[in-house]
């Protein structure tokens, strides 16, 4: 009876527009509760307190909701219709990663968990609870506990027919359920992922130091991003596609139907200098309904001036020079180290000793200091994208 009403569950699933389903026991295995607590004790989580915070939820379903007895795992298709990796050559344009370009996934998610939740509980009473991505969920070790892929190298989710393009919700139920075969790695020797990363965030397969990844870097860090990062993040502005990108099982992911995934016109390669004059008001405008609203305008301003600062083009200074006065100082920091990376050793001499007689904030002043000691740094080589061509994966 109960294989019954998981088929019947996996049928609604499908019905409702998921794209992979499984299920799983309300376990995980030892080895990645191991992976949380190294991760942790390394630090590698970074500003990332909640990570620690609900650690023990985090790495136990069944400490997060005693009654758990199953859980369902429900993936989505976001793959996009072109490989992401050459808009890093458009240096003018700022590079906004693939998950953040249409419409907030968490909503698309939600609203069909919601409904598939409504269905389950209408026919089998119990209690359930429904998570994505907002609560104490280690989702890619149930992922691949449910069979829905495994994780790769790169420690994202990899599916045989999706490759690196899974979003995911689970669906915790006080009814048992038989659990579906858990799916085995299928990296081979192939280290793409690992070898792409602009920063070597990736101490070592299977491994990731989030403190380095630019994911991280422009998304969940609050403050100013160490210096010896800023020129390896290139125009990548919100987020970091390279390593899911170049897995070769990406050759069996089609592009999403979905339309609230699809690409915003204005996210698909914005220029730079119109992003570097948004003041508030047109930064909430702009990413309304987006993931992108919710770092902030100042946040989101210091990628830009990032990207300004590494594109090694001139007609970008005006855009640098117009944020010197923000009312942010993390959004000045970067102004200033951006103009000084662009402007001719005279010009920018001539800016840091006016702005230094009246800057009072102290993270500000170090900017123009360092410029003063490195003078213009030199075009940024934006990370490795010499991809490896030879077909390495396992089933490649």
């Amino acid at each position: 009876m109960n294989a019954e009403i998981k088929e019947a569950i996996r049928d609604e699933a499908l019905r409702l527009g998921f794209d992979a389903v499984g299920f799983a026991p309300p376990r995980l295995a030892q080895e990645a509760r191991a992976h949380l607590v190294e991760f942790l004790a390394r630090g590698y989580h970074g500003d990332m307190g909640w990570l620690a915070a609900r650690a023990d939820e985090r790495s136990d379903p069944q400490t997060l909701w005693p009654e758990a007895r199953s859980v369902v795992v429900l993936g989505l298709n976001y793959a996009p219709e072109e490989d992401p990796l050459p808009a890093l050559r458009r240096r003018e344009r700022g590079v906004v990663s693939v998950y953040a370009q249409g419409r907030d996934y968490h909503d698309v998610i939600k609203a069909r968990l919601k409904a598939l939740a409504h269905w389950i509980d209408g026919r089998w009473p119990g209690a359930l609870k429904l998570f994505v991505d907002t609560a104490p969920v280690m989702e890619k070790p149930l992922a691949a506990a449910a069979g829905l892929g495994w994780q790769g190298k790169h420690t994202n989710l990899v599916s045989r027919d999706f490759g690196s393009w899974l979003f995911l919700g689970e669906i915790y139920l006080a009814l048992e359920l038989p659990p579906d075969p858990a799916e085995t790695d299928h990296c081979g020797a192939c280290r793409r992922c690992l070898d792409v990363c602009p920063t070597a965030a990736f101490p070592a397969p299977y491994r990731l130091d989030a403190r380095r990844c630019i994911s991280y870097l422009t998304i969940e860090h609050k403050g100013h991003i160490d210096a010896e990062l800023r020129p390896l993040i290139g125009n990548r502005i919100y987020g970091c596609d390279d390593c899911l990108a170049v897995c070769p099982w990406n050759k069996f992911a089609r592009a999403t139907p979905e339309p609230g995934f699809r690409p915003r016109t204005a996210l698909a390669a914005p220029r730079l200098a119109e992003l570097a004059r948004l003041d508030d008001a047109g930064f909430r405008a702009l990413f309304s309904g987006s993931p992108v609203k919710r770092i902030g305008r100042d946040r989101f301003l210091r990628n830009v001036l990032i990207a300004i600062g590494n594109s090694g083009d001139a007609a970008l200074l005006p855009a640098a020079e117009a944020r010197l006065d923000d009312a942010s100082a993390l959004v000045r920091a970067m102004a200033a180290w951006a103009l000084q990376r662009l402007a001719a050793a005279p010009a920018a001499a001539a800016h840091r000793t006016a702005r230094l007689a009246r800057e009072e904030n102290a993270a500000v002043r170090a900017e123009w200091h360092a410029g003063d000691k490195h003078g213009n740094r030199g075009l940024p080589t934006g990370g490795n994208h010499s991809y490896l061509q030879a077909d390495e994966a396992e089933g490649s």
